[in-house]
């Protein structure tokens, strides 16, 4: 029982289904004609929705041939959910849309959306991991198209909902700005996923903020389309529980299809589309669907399914239900339905061994080539930019105002000028978050933006990192310069996976045609004094560290800060880079920096032309070589005053290196900097596994410096405790004394 095949019989029983069809057949329609008696359908729609069900069965039944050839390198199909092909011919091609793995029906549609295109040969090339398989470079077999409007991605467990619904409210967000959209005004964005992946929190965070959003009035206009096949791999879902979930939520606006059918599900697949379209709200299209040929090729269903259940789910393959309804109404013979069936056959095995012919990626260089782009030229020309006119003088209020010309000031504060200049350069510039509107945020960093700038482009929004970060993406996706702010690194790990799976992937997986070009502002790490606990002094850097692509600079002083920001949204908007900037919450308002009022640690604020390179570290006691102390963060002024320590008790001359940027880390600066020291000490305020001290390690040692003697102080692998216990778990200065003792 475990070599049947159910995809040679799902391929079996079309042919002898039509063969065998004895039904009454009406006069041919015309084109323009109802298919059916009461359908919303024409004949032409049928017919071309028709061979789109055919194109996507035929993708399947070559893939499960051809991948024990090993030229096809995935087997999750479509089969039994075709009739999503309804969708694409309903909406537009330039409607965005994020789909699931089983969308071969709708991408075969679309693709008539623009002439000249072949969803046939695109498909095989993206099947084979062709390095010229438009959607990916053969990096992953994708659905997507950068002409189609259909945006590459791997996930379909849910983790695409929050940046459909994101780029849904960034549609209307444009329009209020006066940003010119890349697509039209009345745009929406679609979203397709499994009954079993609507039951997923991340999910369920996007159907909470689409409500939310719209119990306000507020336009969100996405179409969240549930392909309901009831079953998760081979967890059943409840019968009727997508409907019983969804039918009757406030402010999610729902419809059902019959995915099965064409002629009697389009009509309503249209008017769901239509209703998004004018109402400009969330909507719930739940479309009937089946699954046949199991999850994927290596899913033995008669494992776990008796074969009576087989046999009873692929009687209700919709290819069936489309082949009837050609038949019943005239509009194709027995014949001409066979010979489209084998001539589609055999142009996508035609295409699967061109496609197999054809150059795949063969180097890491390849591989790795849209995964982080970077033009230092172009961005630091882009950084350094500063074309304001009267805009800053109105802004801060006079040129007497500037931020330049005043005393010197702590971090929070040059972090908000920075802010305030960057909203003046990018009117495309949002920034959300919680309570960063009115109040300015938990530290009042960006106080006064809101004022500044509206309520447009400054907003708070509900408790919700993942919906925080999939607004961010959709806000991207439409072409502007999104600053969310997550109040705390450790509210980060809630969502972190809409940064590493979603974010940070989208270069890698299109092939660098789609970018989420954002700066991600996280109040960050320990040190706080009287308020804290674990939430509120994370110091769990390793999270970013992991993530591909990503950005990470992390500030110790306010003018560092202000030209990092720069750099960042400049990397943004020239190379469509993510990236996240770590601010000391601990450091936001230090004015000193040995002695009580010695302003030590207040700095100027640069001018507005100076911009900080990816890279670069800044030194304090160039040429003291006696001990290099390198470190971030907080871990700068801890440093500076462990260091007068240090050279008073060992006559030592210390250095104290301030990496700034720690992904990715500069190792050819770190070496540059070991080279000539005797001794190297690194203060790593993260945790001790996996810490950025690490990475300062490897580069030392690979760097051929690993004999000199050496020592890292770091935090420990707990989490962090309250009150003054928290201040047992993070390095100190005299740790760092004491450390730097054993080097003697």
């Amino acid at each position: 029982m475990r070599g049947l095949n159910r995809a040679e019989i799902c391929d079996v029983n079309f042919s002898e289904f039509v063969r065998e069809w004895g039904g009454h057949a009406d006069a041919k329609p015309a084109a323009d004609e109802s298919i059916l008696d009461g359908s919303a359908l024409d004949a032409r729609g049928f017919r071309e929705l028709f061979e789109s069900q055919l194109i996507s069965r035929h993708l399947d039944l070559m893939a499960r041939v051809l991948r024990v050839q090993n030229k096809v390198f995935y087997t999750i199909g479509s089969s039994g959910h075709e009739g999503n092909a309804m969708v694409a011919r309903a909406t537009r091609h330039t409607d965005p849309a994020f789909l699931h793995y089983r969308s071969g029906g709708f991408m075969a549609e679309r693709f008539r959306k623009l002439p000249g295109m072949d969803p046939v040969m695109d498909s095989a090339l993206s099947f084979a991991a062709s390095k010229e398989d438009p959607a990916s470079g053969g990096r992953h077999k994708v659905w997507g198209s950068k002409p189609l409007w259909v945006l590459p991605q791997t996930s379909t467990i849910a983790s695409h909902l929050p940046k459909a619904f994101g780029t849904a409210v960034a549609i209307e967000q444009g329009k209020r700005i006066g940003h010119a959209l890349p697509i039209p005004d009345d745009s929406i964005a679609i979203c397709s996923f499994g009954d079993a992946s609507s039951n997923h929190a991340t999910a369920q965070t996007a159907f909470n903020a689409a409500a939310w959003t719209a119990y306000q009035r507020l336009p969100a206009p996405v179409l969240f389309v549930c392909e309901d096949n009831g079953i998760g791999i081979s967890v059943k879902t409840p019968d009727g529980w997508v409907a019983r979930n969804f039918r009757d939520r406030p402010d999610l606006d729902y419809f059902s299809a019959d995915g099965l059918d064409l002629a009697n599900g389009y009509g309503d697949v249209q008017q769901a589309v239509e209703h998004c379209r004018r109402t400009r709200r969330p909507t719930f299209l739940h479309l009937r669907t089946t699954r046949i040929m199991g999850h994927a090729g290596t899913d033995f269903e008669i494992e776990w399914r008796s074969i009576e259940e087989l046999c009873a789910v692929e009687a209700t393959d919709p290819l069936l239900r489309s082949a009837a309804i050609a038949l019943e109404s005239g509009l194709m013979s027995k014949d001409e339905i066979l010979a489209l069936y084998e001539d589609t056959r055999k142009k996508c095995f035609a295409a699967a061994e061109e496609a197999d012919r054809r150059p795949r990626l063969s180097s890491l260089e390849e591989v790795m080539a849209p995964l982080a782009p970077y033009t230092p030229d172009a961005v630091a020309k882009e950084a350094a930019r500063a074309d304001y006119g009267q805009r800053r003088e109105e802004v801060f209020g006079g040129k007497d105002k500037l931020p330049e010309t005043q005393a010197p000031r702590h971090l929070a504060i040059q972090i908000n000028n920075a802010l305030h200049d960057l909203f003046a350069k990018y009117p495309e510039t949002l920034l959300f978050g919680e309570d960063v509107a009115q109040k300015g945020g938990v530290y009042t960093v960006t106080k006064g933006l809101q004022k500044t700038f509206g309520p447009r482009r400054v907003f708070n929004t509900l408790l919700d990192e993942t919906v925080i970060l999939g607004l961010a993406q959709g806000y991207a996706n439409m072409g502007m310069l999104p600053l969310p702010e997550i109040q705390y690194l450790a509210y980060l790990h809630n969502a972190a996976d809409q940064i590493r799976g979603e974010a940070a992937s989208l270069q890698f997986f299109s092939n660098n045609q789609y970018r989420n070009p954002m700066v991600v502002r996280i109040a960050s790490l320990g040190y706080q004094r009287g308020f804290g606990g674990h939430f509120h002094n994370d110091n769990s850097i390793t999270a970013l560290r992991d993530i591909p692509g990503l950005v990470v600079g992390c500030p110790s002083r306010g003018d560092d800060a202000a030209t990092m920001l720069r750099t960042l949204a400049a990397l943004a908007k020239v190379d469509g880079r993510v990236c996240a900037l770590l601010e000391p919450i601990a450091l936001y308002m230090a004015k000193d920096l040995y002695e009580p009022g010695d302003g030590g640690w207040l700095t100027e604020y640069p001018a507005p032309g100076e911009a900080m390179p990816l890279g670069e570290g800044r030194v304090y006691g160039e040429g003291n070589d006696d001990l290099v102390i390198f470190t971030f963060g907080n871990g700068v002024p801890m440093s500076l005053r462990a260091a007068r320590q240090i050279e008073t008790k060992h006559g030592w001359k210390v250095r104290v290196v301030d990496l700034r940027w720690l992904v990715p880390l500069n190792d050819a600066f770190i070496r540059e900097q070991a080279a000539s020291a005797k001794r190297i000490l690194i203060v790593d305020e993260g945790r001790r596994s996996a810490g950025v001290g690490e990475g300062i390690i490897t580069a030392v040692v690979e760097g051929g410096y690993g004999a000199r003697p050496f020592r890292r102080v770091v935090g420990a692998d707990t989490f962090t405790p309250l009150a003054g216990a928290a201040f047992l778990v993070i390095p100190s200065e005299d740790d760092i004394v004491a450390a730097a003792g054993t080097l003697d």
